[in-house]
């Protein structure tokens, strides 16, 4: 009897997104298997950078020591506030300018397209302009044309997209989940607030279908920090780690599905 195919599911959450980089963490240390990767926004840039190769360990250092806001240059809108060019070369550099094929692991990005209203899924050509459709907020990143289509953030139809990974063929679906939990605070200070906040009210309804199809789901609690506090990386990243190992006993299960029948 063939094994299981495992999906690991990086969901969309802005900065909070950043404890992906602690459960992957975890699961290396755990030798807990999986074959592909399903990133939405947030979750896209840290599963196109980690099939990149880059060192896990030294990933959240470097999101704490970079000032993002130098990489986003904000003119007149056309579209959206930020056209991107800076923010392309940052990924280029961390995901060291690779092509889906040279990824060690297959990794599936999710954008969705503004003319059709539909979740498409990436995974061919560049891995920086994929993860940059994947990360375009509307109305603050101006969308990325990809053929016939205008792509903006995943999260608007797909934040966590347990369903496009059944589709690639998982088996067994670990989902990460960080945008909601106990103690979320509502903070609205500017524009990026507004709009996101008002994509968290969007998305809240595609809840039960993360849990439904989940075979394990990791919700680290990083509801009480914004979308913009990438100046946190460490704690965000020590949160990943804690929710993950809260959940080790299920994924043993999972590991024990691999391990050789005596």
């Amino acid at each position: 009897m063939d094994k299981p195919k495992v999906g690991l599911v990086l969901g969309a959450g802005s900065a909070r997104g950043l404890a992906h980089v602690g459960v992957l963490q975890v699961l290396e240390e755990q030798g807990i298997p999986f074959h592909f990767i399903v990133g939405s926004s947030m979750g896209a840039m840290i599963g196109g950078i980690y099939g990149s190769g880059t060192d896990i360990k030294i990933l959240g250092k470097v999101f704490e020591q970079i000032d993002l806001g130098r990489f986003f240059e904000i003119g007149i809108p056309t579209m959206g506030f930020i056209n991107g060019t800076k923010i392309n070369e940052f990924l280029k550099l961390l995901t060291k300018n690779k092509r889906f094929e040279d990824l060690f692991l297959p990794v599936y990005m999710v954008a969705t397209d503004l003319y059709t209203g539909t979740t498409v899924v990436i995974n061919e050509g560049s891995v920086a302009e994929a993860i940059r459709a994947s990360i375009s907020i509307p109305g603050i990143f101006r969308p990325v044309p990809r053929g016939q289509m205008l792509l903006v953030d995943g999260a608007v139809t797909d934040r966590v997209p347990v369903e496009a990974a059944a589709q690639m063929g998982a088996d067994i679906i670990i989902a990460v989940d960080v945008k909601f939990g106990a103690g979320k605070q509502i903070v609205i200070n500017n524009t990026l607030d507004v709009i996101l906040t008002s994509l968290d009210i969007m998305q809240r309804q595609q809840l039960d279908t993360i849990c439904n199809k989940s075979d394990v789901l990791i919700q680290p609690a990083v509801a009480g920090y914004n979308s913009w506090d990438f100046n946190k990386a460490q704690e965000l990243i020590a949160l990943g780690r804690e929710a993950t190992l809260a959940k080790l006993e299920e994924l043993k299960e999972v590991k024990q599905k691999f391990s050789p029948q005596v």
